[in-house]
């Protein structure tokens, strides 16, 4: 029988600087999205303590998870310790029937940090990301409440989420033409099977300086192999992500990739965050799972030793996005 080839594994957690901030974050953020949901306080401190033991310090959640049980239970778990992390939080999504009970207008922007902060327990997060794009709010109300909330000191760092380069782009205008504290994070969704953010966000957030923190770099498990196996989960249970992972060809590469990391003694969790972790324009993959034991794959995508060649190969096995000019004939050359 033929050894199995193993890779170089590099231990140990590694920090980065958020943006223009000067602020250090871990290479990875803990998304608390199942906090309250999926894990329930007794898992969710599991989950929390692995994370805090691993090295994480930059933690992610939205005002909209679980109607808000998570930033409370994430609040309860930073007791204490409150300063050595650094916070994220997001508004948009609605946060009850009210017609303005959502949006990016400053009205509900301002009072959804007010609620945020106190089910955080704390007087300001360092992050706040609008979490989509809102038709119906002129983009300078919005970069005006964020930077209200900057000056009065309950939000550090303005960010932005689910947006596109063009719109990120033009919010840094109205923010530098304005001298408004421009915008420290984004935060994509990026993985081996959803690579469009390589076309203009990652190399816009590259030219600006700003964080890219990738939601979803496992493909909600579809990059696990476990759906391979017939196995239940979000893909099977979830429509949003059924339709968002659906496509044939998605299932294919993940086939492949689940192949190619057995073949080389590699976790497909751990090398699907590596994966994405290792393009040069991302901060801090976002990582999260229902219970500590799921987790540890993520955990351990730091001791992996994700080399540009093996990058390459391994971005071979999925479908490279055209280039934002459309002229792909020249990328052959």
């Amino acid at each position: 029988m033929t050894a199995v080839k193993r890779l170089p594994r590099l231990p140990g957690m590694k920090y980065k600087l958020l943006g223009t901030s000067g602020v250090q974050v871990s290479a990875l953020c803990y998304g608390c999205m199942s906090f309250g949901g999926d894990a329930d306080e007794t898992t969710s401190a599991r989950m929390y303590r692995a994370s805090r033991d691993a090295g994480i310090n930059f933690f992610d959640t939205a005002d909209q998870y679980n109607k808000g049980r998570s930033e409370e239970i994430l609040g309860e778990l930073a007791r204490g310790h409150r300063e050595e992390l650094v916070i994220a939080t997001k508004s948009f999504n609605p946060t009850g029937e009210d017609v303005n009970a959502r949006g990016n207008s400053r009205r509900h922007i301002t009072r959804a940090v007010e609620k945020s902060l106190k089910r955080l327990q704390t007087d300001r997060v360092e992050i706040l990301y609008l979490h989509q794009q809102d038709p119906l709010a002129p983009l300078e109300e919005s970069m005006r409440a964020l930077e209200d909330l900057v000056r009065a000191g309950k939000v550090l760092y303005p960010a932005l989420s689910n947006h596109a380069a063009w719109q990120t782009q033009l919010a840094l205008g109205v923010q530098e033409r304005l001298g408004w504290a421009r915008l420290q994070a984004l935060q994509p969704m990026y993985n081996l099977v959803k690579r469009q953010a390589e076309v203009e966000i990652l190399p816009m957030a590259l030219a600006n300086s700003i964080a890219v923190v990738p939601y979803s770099p496992g493909a909600a498990g579809l990059l696990s192999g476990k759906y391979l196996e017939k196995q239940n989960g979000r893909l099977v249970t979830n429509k949003m992500y059924e339709a968002r992972y659906g496509e044939p060809w998605m299932h294919e590469v993940a086939a492949k990739f689940v192949a190619f990391c057995r073949s080389h003694g590699l976790h497909p969790v751990s090398t699907a965050v590596a994966w994405v972790a290792a393009h040069p324009a991302v901060t801090a993959p976002i990582i999260g799972a229902r219970n500590a034991e799921q987790l540890q794959a993520s955990l351990d995508s730091v001791k992996i030793e994700m080399s540009p060649a093996l990058r390459a190969e391994i971005a071979a096995l999925s479908r490279t996005p055209p280039p934002a000019s459309d002229r792909s004939e020249e990328q052959k050359k």
